[in-house]
């Protein structure tokens, strides 16, 4: 049975790089993963600890039970002005008060020009709400926009490798759960 995976782009934009290898990587693992594409990334509410109670808005909701639900969580973000972009902080910040990312197997991906600085910011965050993650289910590529084309081919042999690795990586994880 194919294990679910729900993913998170960084980026709203709407054919960005990260959307294209979210669904590359969807392609690459179809025979093991079932790949959600968590496409209301720029409708949710900005995150509020007063709207953070028992009845959260339901976009919020919506978004803690696809991550309870599903067997890991793979997130592909860019690197905007030396950080997350606050989208995707903002969906984060969200599960803060939950434990949905306690022991969760995850693996991350910063995807961009340069990508340092937000991929450093990814991992601590992710690390301190404990999502499962390992050295190899962490991947930073530099320099996206050569490496990956308009329609989501991944045309760096390197590249395509280690997102290949990062999959298996996942997938172990998955299974040690």
């Amino acid at each position: 049975m194919k294990k679910k995976i729900f993913a998170l782009c960084g980026s709203t934009r709407a054919n960005s790089a990260n959307l294209q290898l979210l669904k590359a990587i969807a392609t690459l693992s179809a025979n093991e993963f079932e790949i959600e594409i968590y496409d209301q990334l720029a409708a949710l509410p900005h995150f509020n600890p007063d709207r953070d109670n028992e009845t959260p808005p339901e976009l919020v909701t919506t978004l803690r039970e696809k991550i309870k639900a599903c067997d890991g969580v793979l997130i592909c973000t860019p690197e905007y002005v030396f950080s997350l972009p606050g989208s995707l902080k903002n969906a984060i910040e969200w599960t803060v008060s939950t434990t949905l990312f306690s022991h969760k197997p995850t693996a991350i991906i910063t995807a961009s020009g340069l990508g340092d600085q937000a991929h450093a910011s990814l991992q601590l965050i992710m690390k301190t709400l404990e999502a499962n993650m390992t050295e190899h289910t962490q991947l930073h590529i530099a320099g996206v926009r050569n490496k990956v084309n308009a329609d989501g081919e991944i045309m760096d042999k390197s590249t395509l490798k280690k997102i290949n690795e990062l999959i298996k990586s996942l997938s172990g994880l998955i299974k040690e759960k």
